[in-house]
């Protein structure tokens, strides 16, 4: 089966027509209508014709989104059941969830105290992976690469307390080139939880404060991902799908993940795993990587999952875990899963 998460996110695919003329000869319809339209809604049950089942109606996270459309893929072969799935960010699923826009949101952040109090009810789905970003041709991104920065280090960075890669509060170069930061525009999950890593605990920022020290904001991570590798003096955040070749795993785009000394006294070796997708996701999976910027995301309901969306996301919480780290992201460890899966069936939050 193709990963559809690479199909979702490799650029060439929005410039070439034909490409995806030639996928439709050998994929499902569904799968090349998601590629094609990554972060705008696709109605399945009228694009494909038949009226055999019902429609999940599902929004939200852009963070999940790719994980969810590669679920639905293989779920939708094997049940009677279609999909119609949308973006937009935990924000506007949250809210279309309680306006019976869809029976399903995806979220990138725990669920708040005032929504499970509206009657939200969520279950973690997996753990995704947000990284500090530069462009492959940084001024000093062999510094970056060899010695990492500490969290402090960015917080200055990206509160504007240091503005030029030169600084000595970095490293000990030449260098005199100012830094050029880049937030997110959108209802990003991924965005707040960053604030909170850089804030360190009890100390988060929020978006709206991010995204008034930034030089540019831009709606979403592909943007973000385009933005940063067009300005080599640039910094910005992206999940880690973005930053690594989806195919093979590998770094052979424009941006670089920005490694994290963790303990102010240099990159160490267990600290150096950036190298490739797996070895950060084997990182993230061991608790190496610090969470936030990890996080858990979620499947939502208003009030408790019912019908096919609930069998769709029981399916999810087992046999479809199995799909996950191909795709980019780390499963649910057992405990977790457990939990989840215990709030599937109680009609409760999943924690």
């Amino acid at each position: 089966m193709v990963n559809l998460v690479y199909l979702l996110y490799n650029k060439h695919l929005y410039a070439s027509s034909q490409y995806v003329i030639q996928i439709m000869q050998k994929y499902t319809r569904r799968s090349v209508l998601s590629a094609a339209t990554a972060g705008t809604a696709v109605t399945l049950a009228g694009c494909l014709g038949g009226d055999s089942g019902d429609t999940v109606r599902i929004s939200g996270g852009v963070g999940p989104l790719p994980m969810v459309e590669v679920w639905a893929d293989i779920y939708e072969g094997e049940n009677e059941v279609r999909f119609d799935i949308s973006g937009g960010g935990t924000g506007v699923g949250v809210s279309d969830l309680f306006n019976g826009q869809v029976d399903i949101a995806m979220m990138g952040r725990d669920p708040r105290p005032e929504e499970i109090e509206q009657g939200l009810v969520a279950v973690p789905m997996l753990v995704d992976t947000v990284v500090g970003t530069v462009n492959r041709n940084n001024p000093v991104i062999d510094e970056i690469r060899s010695q990492g920065l500490t969290r402090e280090q960015l917080e200055a960075i990206f509160t504007r307390e240091i503005t030029n890669w030169g600084a000595p509060e970095l490293f000990d170069s030449d260098v005199d080139e100012e830094i050029v930061v880049f937030g997110r525009a959108d209802a990003s999950a991924a965005y707040e939880q960053w604030g909170d890593f850089l804030g360190g605990e009890g100390n988060a920022y929020t978006e709206s404060e991010l995204e008034g020290l930034s030089d540019g904001n831009h709606d979403g991570d592909q943007p973000m991902a385009q933005a940063l590798g067009q300005n080599e003096n640039a910094i910005g955040m992206n999940n880690i799908n973005y930053v690594y070749a989806l195919d093979s795993g590998e770094l052979e785009g424009e941006i670089r993940p920005i490694p994290l000394d963790q303990d102010g006294e240099g990159l160490s070796e267990t600290e150096d795993f950036y190298d490739n997708r797996e070895t950060l996701l084997a990182a993230v999976e061991a608790g190496d990587y610090p969470a936030p910027p990890a996080r858990e995301m979620w499947l939502a309901s208003n009030g408790p999952f019912e019908g096919d969306a609930r069998a769709f996301v029981a399916w999810v919480l087992s046999d479809g875990q199995q799909y996950v780290s191909d795709n980019g992201y780390v499963p649910l460890e057992e405990d977790r899963l457990a939990a989840a899966q215990d709030g599937l069936e109680e009609g409760v939050e999943g924690t």
